[in-house]
């Protein structure tokens, strides 16, 4: 995997705390920003991917009413509080 650079405005107070991880856990920070930038894109990938299959969901005509889909939930939890 090739690599790149890419400048990072923090608040002063991240960037020392940021520190301060990296040596307690013997990582670089630019380790540590690489791992959490990672983990970030890739949930909100994973948030707009849902966000457009429900979009898509919605110009197909695959939708359930508002009340029925109340009514499954109530279901579920009524359901579920059973079971404990």
């Amino acid at each position: 995997m090739t690599s790149t650079t890419l400048t990072v405005r923090l608040p002063s107070e991240l960037k020392d705390r940021l520190g301060k991880l990296a040596e307690r856990t013997r990582r670089t920070k630019s380790f540590l920003a690489e791992e959490a930038i990672a983990g970030y894109v890739e949930r909100e990938l994973e948030i707009v991917a849902g966000i457009e299959r429900g979009l898509d969901d919605m110009k197909a005509g695959r939708v359930v009413p508002h009340d029925e889909a109340m009514t499954r939930i109530r279901k579920t939890i009524q359901e579920a509080a059973k079971t404990k």
